[in-house]
């Protein structure tokens, strides 16, 4: 045995990855339906692009089996919820692709009030809670076809399928009473004088006196050594032993 196939993709990205109105076009999308990637909202743009080659292709062909395909196409479109039965074929290029989102089982379970948010619609799916006719259908992106739209519940044994579930309870605030308007005029309350604080004269900030000088010290006169009387030379006593 040889190895599988790689399976080929079902969509196509876009030709250009940098579209500011693209790109702004597909967040807005992924807010309002809940999307997890835009690998989504690639999916059905594929789809909506072959139903557009499908529809010029019939319209150009021409003999019993163009006629007989464009019948089966227009049927299953029908059966899609897409179109009306007495729509015409040149009335599929005006679809776009919030029709088919609106078709997707994520989207019309939110619809149908089964759930809070587009996001709790999701998580009701991909955890096996919804049942479409007796299939469970664990794919958000499954379309839901005109004759399954009566018979989209929740599976019985699910804890969900009592519509007193505290998960399923759409709260609404309550709104408060109105006031009713009195026919009396208020009374006027007596306006009171205003009673002005006297302003305070600013304070005069206090005159600096000014810095005396220190008092110089008198100078001491250095204190003059006494002066060494001359040794009085002592009389030399002669002895005048010979007079």
């Amino acid at each position: 045995m040889g190895d599988p196939k790689k399976p080929r993709k079902k969509y196509s990205t876009p030709m250009h990855p940098w579209q500011s109105a693209r790109i702004e076009g597909e967040k807005q999308l992924i807010r309002e339906y809940g999307l997890k990637n835009k690998k989504e909202i690639w999916q059905m743009k594929s789809l909506l692009k072959r139903f557009f080659a499908q529809v010029k292709e019939s319209i150009v062909a021409k003999g019993k089996q163009a006629e007989k395909e464009q019948e089966q196409f227009m049927k299953r479109l029908q059966s899609l919820g897409l179109i009306k039965k007495t729509s015409k074929t040149e009335d599929v290029l005006g679809l776009t692709i919030n029709d088919l989102m609106e078709r997707r089982l994520q989207t019309f379970i939110l619809r149908k009030g089964f759930a809070r948010s587009v996001k709790q619609a999701r998580q009701f799916i991909t955890h096996g809670h919804i049942l479409v006719g007796a299939k469970k259908i664990t794919s958000p992106s499954y379309l839901v076809r005109a004759e399954e739209e009566n018979q989209v519940n929740f599976v019985p044994t699910s804890e969900l399928s009592d519509s007193e579930h505290p998960e399923r309870e759409i709260k609404k605030l309550a709104k408060a009473p109105k006031k009713e308007k009195s026919t009396e005029k208020p009374k006027e309350k007596p306006k009171e004088k205003s009673k002005e604080k006297p302003k305070e004269k600013p304070k005069e900030k206090p005159k600096e006196k000014p810095k005396e000088k220190p008092k110089e010290k008198p100078k001491e006169k250095p204190t003059e050594k006494p002066k060494d009387k001359p040794k009085e030379k002592k009389a030399e006593v002669k002895d005048e032993k010979s007079k």
